[in-house]
C-alpha cells in the first residue's frame, strides 16, 4: 500500500490531519484499478456499529480520485452518487476499488465499490470529475492567501 503524504491535510488521504482517516491505496497495473484495504473503528460510525453513510461516501470519492491521481490527472469531484447496499461494520476488514469506466473532454468518469472480505458488495459509487490546470488553481489560491497546492497534493473541490 502506498504511505499518507505527511504534509496533506486531506481527511480522507492526508497524513497530515490529525483527524483525519489516512486511507492509502495502490494502483494494480493488471486490472487497471485503484484498491485499498482497511478497516474502520468507532470513531466513523454512525448508527452503533455501522459506519456513517457519510464516510462511507467519502472513502468512495476517496478511491475514485486515485483513479486520476495515478493517472497523473488533476480534477475535482463535480458529482458522487452512493448506493448503500447492505451495512458497513464497523472493525469489519473492507476492500475498496475504483475504475475508469469513460472520458468525454475533461470530465473523467469512474465508479467505486466496497466489499467485505467474503466479497460481499457493501456499496457502489459513481463519480464524475472535472481535470483542472494546477498552475490556473495555484495562481488563484496565491491571490486569495489561501494555501497552494503542491505537485503531489490532492485536487478535489473543498466546501466551506
Amino acid at each position: 500500500m502506498s504511505q499518507t503524504d505527511p504534509s496533506n491535510p486531506c481527511f480522507g488521504c492526508g497524513g497530515g490531519n490529525a483527524r483525519g482517516m489516512k486511507l492509502a491505496f495502490e494502483f494494480d497495473e493488471p486490472s487497471q484499478r485503484v484498491m485499498g484495504r482497511f478497516r474502520l473503528g468507532p470513531e466513523y460510525q454512525g448508527a452503533t456499529g455501522f459506519i456513517h453513510g457519510g464516510i462511507i461516501a467519502t472513502v468512495l470519492d476517496e478511491v475514485m480520485s486515485k483513479v486520476n491521481r495515478f493517472s497523473n490527472l488533476r480534477a475535482v469531484t463535480a458529482g458522487l452518487t452512493v448506493e448503500y447496499l447492505r451495512p458497513v461494520r464497523v472493525d469489519e476488514e473492507l476492500r475498496v476499488e475504483g475504475f475508469a469506466t469513460r472520458r468525454d473532454g475533461r470530465e473523467l468518469y469512474h465508479e467505486g465499490e466496497i466489499r467485505n472480505t467474503a466479497g460481499v458488495l457493501l456499496a457502489r459509487g459513481r463519480g464524475r470529475f472535472v481535470i483542472i490546470d494546477p498552475e490556473r488553481y495555484n495562481k488563484k489560491h496565491r491571490e486569495s492567501g489561501e494555501a497552494a497546492m503542491s505537485p503531489g497534493a490532492d485536487t478535489r473541490a473543498r466546501s466551506s
